[in-house]
């Protein structure tokens, strides 16, 4: 017997692998230069990834403070940030859950932050995305988890039964957010864990 109604799933790193240091590497970076590149992207001061989550500053904008705060990795920073479609890889037996757990009468979510240039590059060719029965992304409405108002968003766009509900998403602070909120979550530690939580949601559905 199914003990959820609706599964709700983060997008990077859960249905989708990030690679944004290999592809760097691939642009031509020494893994040194890569690693750095990659720090200054996503662990900067300004919190500008954050902010390009937020969507209140326009990708132009955004990667323009890049690289005037990078000068010496500025070509390497222009090419990240307009070539965001070469930072992810499928996860094709992760879709393939998805689209079972689809058939076995759930309802498929997305709660993830992103820019919207980078969401559309990373799902246009999704096959979940055929899947899904509704998303909230931070771009919408300008809030990132774990902002318990964009778990709130989604949850009232759709009308969805917190307790019938359960999350995955990567980031510990995503799941505790989920939780105080009212939503069952679990934290994806790797691929691997995942397959295994999405065979036991098919297996309640038989």
């Amino acid at each position: 017997m199914k003990k959820y109604k609706n599964i709700i799933f983060d997008v990077g790193n859960v249905l989708l692998e990030y690679r944004p240091e290999r592809m760097l590497q691939d642009y031509g970076l020494n893994e040194n230069d890569a690693k750095r590149v990659c720090d200054e992207l996503f662990n900067d001061s300004d919190d500008l990834w954050h902010i390009f989550d937020l969507a209140t500053m326009t990708d132009e904008e955004i990667k323009n403070a890049y690289c005037k705060k990078h000068p010496n990795d500025a070509k390497a920073i222009s090419f990240f940030m307009e070539h965001g479609e070469y930072m992810h890889i499928a996860r094709a037996d992760v879709w393939e859950r998805v689209h079972t757990l689809k058939k076995c009468g759930y309802n498929i979510y997305l709660l993830s932050n992103y820019p919207e240039s980078l969401f559309k590059k990373h799902t246009q060719y999704a096959d979940f995305m055929k899947d899904i029965d509704g998303l909230m992304v931070s771009y919408m409405i300008n809030i990132t988890k774990p902002d318990l108002r964009i778990y709130e968003a989604l949850c009232s766009k759709y009308s969805l039964d917190k307790s019938k509900s359960i999350f995955f998403d990567d980031r510990k602070e995503n799941i505790i957010a989920a939780r105080k909120f009212g939503i069952d979550a679990a934290e994806v530690i790797s691929k691997e864990f995942l397959l295994n939580e999405l065979d036991k949601l098919i297996n309640e559905a038989k």
